[in-house]
């Protein structure tokens, strides 16, 4: 099932779970094609039910089987399949100056969910999902990313088809590291802009790491060896956002 798998169904659905998730997608305008309620959870269906409208399909289920299809360990009793709204590599630059996030080898779905989460609250135009990433439709990265998903634009892309796009384009790309590079303050975060983040533990790919145009530094204690991958590109993002305001 598409709660498991963290894929869209095969008539292009996305599967999402809990009541503040489904709240975020009906703020978001999504369109809804059937929402899954637990016996036990019933009395959500008396929140949730006025929101949605009388044209979705609604079914009950046994609590066994909806705790079986279901990714979280505590469900709330409520699950639902959504259309997301399409976006292709072309919205990453829908704006004149965009600031962009390449996800390159995030794999834990709460780190990417909370880097697009993060995306959005300061302004990033979109996130490019490159190889070696979580699926951003896992459960806990939909979770994470507290409706941001619904609504800012996260692509696929390989790598090397969107760096010559960037160069095209006149975008900067900035890569993070944890020690050699120029501190956040002191990078130049204006301007069309992307910013990669790399897998948790080894950082960026070798072979974008050697396409960067600058390296972007968080300093931070030497007792501590790095900084959680969505904690990082936070910070940037927010630098990011800090130097376009002013």
């Amino acid at each position: 099932m598409a709660f498991s798998r963290g894929e869209l169904t095969d008539d292009g659905h996305a599967a999402i779970e809990s009541v503040r998730t489904l709240e975020e997608a009906i703020r978001s305008g999504l369109k809804f094609r059937t929402v899954f309620f637990s016996e036990s959870g019933k009395s959500r269906a008396e929140r949730l039910l006025p929101q949605l409208g009388s044209h979705v399909e609604t079914l009950l289920l046994p609590d066994s089987i909806f705790s079986s299809a279901v990714d979280t360990e505590s469900p709330q009793g409520v699950a639902a399949l959504v259309k997301l709204k399409p976006h292709t590599t072309e919205d990453l630059f829908r704006v004149a100056d965009p600031l962009i996030v390449i996800a390159a080898g995030v794999q834990d779905p709460g780190n990417l969910g909370t880097i697009i989460r993060s995306a959005e609250a300061f302004g990033g135009s979109g996130v490019a999902v490159a190889e070696g990433t979580v699926s951003p439709l896992n459960p806990k990265s939909i979770r994470a990313s507290a409706g941001s998903l619904f609504r800012l634009p996260v692509v696929h892309a390989k790598a090397g088809e969107l760096l010559p796009i960037l160069a095209e384009r006149g975008i900067r790309l900035l890569g993070t590291t944890s020690h050699k590079g120029a501190p956040r303050r002191e990078a130049d975060l204006r301007g069309g802009v992307a910013v990669c983040i790399g897998n948790e533990g080894a950082g960026l790919p070798k072979e974008l790491l050697g396409k960067v145009d600058s390296n972007v530094v968080i300093p931070h204690s030497g007792k501590v060896e790095s900084l959680n991958a969505a904690i990082a590109a936070s910070i940037i993002l927010y630098e990011a956002a800090r130097q376009r305001a002013e």
